[in-house]
Formats: C-alpha cells, sequence, structure tokens
C-alpha cells in the first residue's frame, strides 16, 4: 500500500554500490577473475542507481514546472491558502507537493513530501480515483471524496472532507421506516378441530413470539391486522441486524406446537426496504409477503430497490390447504376468458416432462372438447421428455392437430387469442419466450415455489405450491369447467404427470392429490398404460447405471457426475436422481452433465433438504423436493466446487435453525 520516500531511499542505494565498489577491492588480493567479476557488478549497480535517482528527480522537476503552469492562472500563496486539501502526485504516486490544508487534515502537520498517495486514498486505487468522478476513501477517522485532474507532467488530487454530510446520509438510511407484513400461514391448519383454550394458546403463542421480536430485535412497533396478518414498522438499521440474525423470529414461532398432532407453527414476513416513503415501502411488503407465501411460507422476503429480492428461511414443506373456495373462483373466471377468446394456445416449459404435457392436454380437452374452442398445445418436439404421451393424444385425435410449435403459434395468434402457462411462472423457463411476449391475454397455472422473474401480465395468476403437480391443480380446474370433457387419454396423461412429480405418490401427496387421482381413474385412466409411459430404452437404462455407480455421498447428499460426452443424458439424469434417493442415509440427491457447453444438475430430496433453495444459487428452480439449474459456459469440475459450496453454506443455514 506504501511506498519509502524516494529521497530517503536513495543514498541508501548509493551507499550499498559503495559497499560492493569496497568488496571489489578487498578480493583483489585474493583473485583477479574475482575482483574484475565483483567491479563490474558493483560498477553496473552503481549505473543503475545514478540513472534511476536522475530520472526520478527530473520527474519531480518536470511535475514542478507542470504545477506552475497549472497555478500561473492563481498566485501560489492564495492557492496555499486554499481551504480544500490539494497534493500534486508524480505519475509514480509520490507526493511532490501539496497546500496547508492537505498537510494539516490528511498528515496532522507531518511530513508528506515522497509518501506514496496510496497511504491517503487506501483501498481505492490511484487508477480507479483519476478514472471515477469523485472517489469516496477514508483516512484518519474522516470520510473525503478525493477528485483528480491531469496536469502536464503529474496529476492533481482534490479532497473534499464530506465526514459529516456522510454521517447525516447514513442515519438518514438507517432511520428511514421500513413497513413489514406477517402472516400466520397455518393458522386454519392447527387450530381446526382443536378446543377453544387449544385455539387461544396456539394464537397467543404466535403473538407473543412476534411482539417480543419486535421488542428485542426491531425496535418497532406490531399490530394485528385481519385473516391472520400483522403490520410491523421499524427503521432500515434493525432490519440490517435481524438479517444478520437470519431472522430468529422464524424458529420461535415454529417452537409453537399444536398439542394433538404436535404441528409447528409457521409464519412468513414480507419487508419492503429501501422505499421513498411509507406508502411505497407498505406496497412492497405486500408484494414481498406474496412471494414469500408463493415459495411455500415459512420465511422472510426482502424487496428492494431495483426490484430484487433476498430470502431467509422456507425450511418448512408447507402444509397442504384443503379449501377449494379459490379453485372454483378460479374455474369460473378462467371459462369466462376462454369464452371470450378466438382461441386459446397451453404451454408448458422448456424441456417439457410429463407434468408439463399433461397438464397442456388436460386444459386442452376441456377447452376443445367441453368449451367447444379452438385450442393448441404448444411444444418443442425436438427436445419434450414426454414424447410418449404427445403420440398417444396424437394417435388417440389424429384429425385434431393437437400440437403446434412455437413458430406456428405465433404466427396464428391474435390480440383476442388467449395464452395458457402452465408447470411454470418465470419468463425465463417458458417454452417460447417469443410466444409469451407476443401474447396480449396470458393466464399462468403453476405449483413452483414463487420466483422473482415470474410472469407478472396475467389476467389469472394460479400459483399453489402446496400442489404436487399442475396435473393436480388442472384437474381440480377441469372438474369446475367441464370435468365429463375429459376420456380416458386425456386423464391417463394427467395422472402421468401426477406420479411423475409425486415420485408415484411418495412425495408431497395430499389429500386433494387422491381426490384428483380417484377422479382421473374414474374418467378410465388406466394405471397399467400411465406405468407404460415411463419406460424407457436400454440405453437410458445405462446412462442411469453409470450415473448411480458415479454418486459419492457428502454430508448426506449424493453427487453424481457424468463422463459421457455424448447423448441426450436428461432423461437418464432425472431417473438416476431419483433412483439415488433409495440409497440408505441419502437425504438428497444431485446429478451433473453436460449439455453442449454448459452444466445441468437435476435435484432430488425426500423433504428434508430443500433443494431449491440450493439450486436457486445457480439461477435454478422448482420445489422443495425437486428442482432444476443450469451452469453457463462452465466444465463439469468448477460446477461440481460451486455446488459443494452451496450445500456447505445451506446445510449449516439449516443445522444453525435447528439449533
Amino acid at each position: 500500500m506504501r511506498k519509502k520516500k524516494v529521497w530517503v531511499v536513495s543514498p541508501l542505494f548509493y551507499l550499498m554500490a559503495a559497499a560492493m565498489v569496497c568488496m571489489a577491492l578487498a578480493s583483489y588480493p585474493y583473485s583477479r577473475v574475482l575482483f574484475l567479476i565483483e567491479a563490474t557488478a558493483a560498477g553496473l549497480a552503481a549505473l543503475a542507481v545514478t540513472v534511476s535517482d536522475l530520472v526520478y528527480r527530473g520527474s519531480v522537476a518536470a511535475t514542478m514546472r507542470s504545477v506552475k503552469k497549472v497555478l500561473a492562472a492563481e498566485e501560489e500563496r492564495s492557492f496555499q491558502e486554499f481551504a480544500l486539501p490539494v497534493a500534486v502526485v508524480a505519475p509514480a504516486g509520490d507526493i511532490v507537493w501539496a497546500n496547508a490544508a492537505f498537510a494539516q487534515s490528511l498528515c496532522q502537520g507531518g511530513d508528506y513530501l515522497g509518501e506514496n498517495v496510496l497511504k491517503y486514498i487506501y483501498p481505492k486505487t490511484f487508477r480507479q480515483v483519476m478514472g471515477e468522478k469523485g472517489a469516496a476513501v477514508s483516512h484518519g477517522g474522516r470520510e473525503y471524496t478525493v477528485y483528480g485532474a491531469r496536469a502536464e507532467k503529474g496529476f492533481l488530487l482534490y479532497f473534499v472532507d464530506d465526514t459529516y454530510f456522510k454521517a447525516v446520509n447514513k442515519e438518514y438510511r438507517e432511520k428511514r421506516p421500513v413497513v413489514c407484513l406477517a402472516h400466520f400461514d397455518n393458522r386454519d391448519e392447527l387450530v381446526r378441530d382443536s378446543l377453544g383454550d387449544e385455539e387461544s394458546r396456539i394464537i397467543a403463542g404466535v403473538e407473543a413470539a412476534l411482539r417480543e421480536w419486535v421488542a428485542d430485535e426491531l425496535g418497532g412497533f406490531v399490530r394485528r391486522l385481519s385473516n391472520g396478518r400483522y403490520l410491523l414498522l421499524t427503521d432500515d438499521a434493525h432490519i440490517e441486524e435481524a438479517k444478520k440474525r437470519r431472522f430468529r423470529v422464524l424458529d420461535h414461532v415454529r417452537e409453537v406446537r399444536n398439542a394433538r398432532n404436535n404441528m409447528s407453527a409457521t409464519v412468513s414476513v414480507g419487508i419492503g426496504r429501501g422505499a421513498k416513503d411509507i406508502a411505497e415501502s407498505e406496497r412492497w411488503a405486500r408484494q414481498a409477503l406474496d412471494m414469500a407465501l408463493g415459495r411455500g411460507g415459512d420465511q422472510v422476503a426482502v424487496r428492494q430497490e431495483g426490484d430484487t429480492y433476498e430470502f431467509f428461511g422456507g425450511l418448512s414443506k408447507g402444509v397442504e390447504k384443503r379449501d377449494k373456495v379459490r379453485t372454483r373462483v378460479i374455474a369460473a373466471t378462467l371459462t369466462d376468458h376462454i369464452k371470450a377468446s378466438d382461441q386459446v394456445f397451453v404451454m408448458g416449459h422448456k424441456n417439457s416432462d410429463l407434468d408439463s404435457v399433461g397438464a397442456a392436454v388436460g386444459m386442452w380437452a376441456v377447452i376443445k372438447k367441453g368449451l367447444e374452442k379452438p385450442a393448441h398445445i404448444v411444444i418443442d418436439r425436438g427436445r419434450t421428455l414426454a414424447g410418449p404421451v404427445a403420440d398417444m393424444v396424437e394417435d388417440a385425435y389424429p384429425e385434431e392437430a393437437a400440437f403446434v410449435s412455437p413458430g406456428d403459434a405465433q404466427q396464428a395468434m391474435t390480440d383476442r387469442s388467449l395464452l395458457i402457462v402452465v408447470d411454470t411462472h418465470s419468463v425465463n423457463f417458458v417454452e417460447s419466450r417469443e410466444l409469451l411476449q407476443r401474447a396480449v391475454r396470458v393466464v399462468v397455472i403453476d405449483h413452483h415455489r414463487m420466483m422473482v422473474s415470474h410472469i407478472k401480465n396475467a389476467l389469472i395468476f394460479y400459483h399453489e405450491p402446496y400442489a404436487s403437480s399442475a396435473s393436480e391443480m388442472v384437474t381440480e380446474l377441469a372438474q369446475y369447467i367441464k370435468g365429463s370433457a375429459l376420456d380416458g387419454v386425456d386423464a391417463e396423461a394427467l395422472l402421468a404427470g401426477i406420479m411423475l412429480d409425486t415420485k408415484n405418490f411418495v412425495l408431497k401427496t395430499g389429500v386433494r392429490t387422491f381426490e384428483a387421482s380417484a377422479f382421473l381413474r374414474r374418467r378410465g385412466a388406466d394405471t397399467v398404460a400411465v406405468k407404460k409411459l415411463f419406460s424407457s430404452t436400454l440405453d437410458n437404462y445405462k446412462q442411469k447405471a453409470q450415473l448411480v455407480s458415479s454418486a459419492e455421498i457428502y454430508q448426506g447428499c449424493a453427487v453424481a457426475t457424468s463422463t459421457l460426452e455424448h447423448g441426450d443424458l436428461r432423461v437418464a439424469a432425472a431417473q438416476a436422481a431419483d433412483e439415488l434417493l433409495t440409497i440408505l442415509g441419502v437425504r438428497a440427491s444431485f446429478v451433473l452433465y453436460r449439455t453442449g457447453p454448459d452444466v445441468n444438475i437435476s435435484a432430488r430430496s425426500l423433504g428434508d433438504v430443500n433443494v431449491q433453495l440450493i439450486l436457486e444459487e445457480f439461477g435454478g428452480g422448482g420445489h422443495l423436493t425437486m428442482a432444476g439449474a443450469q451452469l453457463k459456459s462452465v466444465n463439469i469440475q468448477d460446477a461440481r466446487r460451486a455446488l459443494l459450496r452451496a450445500l456447505d453454506q445451506k446445510l449449516a443455514e439449516v443445522s444453525a435453525g435447528q439449533n
């Protein structure tokens, strides 16, 4: 950071050169060859020191001449009395001149000539100061903004002492009011069938945890609203401290349990931070709370300037919502939009799977056969993982032309057309982003945890993170729209989607999942035919076996890496990730494989590890037990190391939360 003063160091160099000459003379009586070698080295060293010293002194002289030219418009005495600290710096960074304000403010009256300017602008570099329009630095407990100007043979630096203004700005930012909204996630589930005193105890316990948190950590106040919601008001500095503690209120609320079934209470909190006023902060807090609830609850979402979010918590599995009133309302509204459209397009996500295509087939059947509206399923047949389902539907309805490519859909879409997006809500994951941008009227039906990049212009945003699959959600909607329109083929496509995302009714399976499956069975779904849709080729089976055999156990997680350089591993990777969960002691599985220059990660868990939170670090998404991500332009070893680092971080957070 700091160099020695040149005029202090130069005499030392001369002394060292003289010492070398003396050593050469001393060796003359013993060896003339050694004398010649040492004398030559001493002469070269003396020459180098002399030339360097002369060059530096010439640079200092040129800089001083440049200073006089720069200051020619004003008396040097007046400039010496200038209120702002000013320093003249040589190209090497050494201070060759400064005024009295610089000596007093930054040097406390000490010597500064020959000092390197880095001492006064650290951690900024000299290049940064000259390249920025004012660089913020700290020195001697004071805050400065440094401005640089080029001279003919050097540089002028102006130091503006703005300690007071920066302190005021910091205090203003820290004292800005912040609105928080809290929601008691599973209040209805906890108090259902409970006695009056048990219900009062649970609600009082949650409210006590919130009030204690506000009193001890936030320094604000809390007020109860309606429907299990609470309003909290604090300031930015206290929110920053709460972030450092990872919002321990989530852990304290989980300590409140139902005595009958030992179910823990959970809350979600939305925080609007950095808004220009309280009204905007409250609006941001509502958006953040919606985001937290859309990601499954039991977490804190902080919305900040620039429409960015930070998330904390989200460790619980979530509680199934049994109320179907919202589904019935959504079905009625969706029916009205469909009837008002000239045609309907149904689109899933990229690399569509059985759930995406199954949900699309279900919606297509209800619209085409039930409401008798023109409808098409948008799919890229070259990239889909649900080819058997598409083939089954085409064979059953050869005259309908159910499937269209994204390009054909764009050409056929009009302003009156309706686009229904199923099994994703992110603009980055849809089958065709161009078709989404072309659509004027959009409906979203999805069950994955909410992402920041969600579709914002939807007429209907039917998002249910507690549902097992998009196929389950479409099945429920179909019952309220025109359930009789589904026949055996449509029901089998929907049932295949449910079985895929629940791993044959093992993971994330609730009462509504079985009710939807029972309805599909009544509509003619053949479970044997559905099972055949999951069949794979011998090559896929070998690829899956290779992936499973390459797995290693790391902190209770199976991590497998593909050594294959050719072939499509998407199906085999997903199957291998499922297979690894059957190994004793494995809580989650991660399979890494190459796709061109990129590395894909397919992740699964049994619910103990939230794989969605882990893969969110890489721009991926999904839900608690199933997620995926793609790392652009990296090799597979670097991707694996990055994944292990993310595992260390997230698993440590989980352990800290449990303790």
